[in-house]
């Protein structure tokens, strides 16, 4: 029987269960991709570069007035992808 290909999502959480990050990191991590995502239309990120992920931190800073912190943690969850 063919096992299905994981969706990009499951992929992620595969690759912070396995560097052993808690759950709440997990869904904060995933939730921030899924606002990248919609972000963009739903476009998938494997199409993306550099520069949809600076438009999209850059609306988290003006139009959502983020903290740095903040910006960071979405940025350093993009690193999964």
């Amino acid at each position: 029987m063919e096992e299905r290909q994981k969706k990009l999502l499951e992929r992620v959480q595969d690759k912070i269960r396995l560097q052993h990050y808690c759950y709440q990191t997990e869904r904060s991590d995933t939730d921030w991709i899924k606002h990248y995502i919609c972000f963009h239309d739903r476009y998938h990120p494997k199409y993306m570069v550099s520069a949809e992920i600076e438009a999209f931190l850059t609306h988290l800073t003006v139009k959502t007035n983020v903290a740095a912190l903040t910006q960071n943690q979405a940025s350093k969850s993009f690193a999964l992808l």
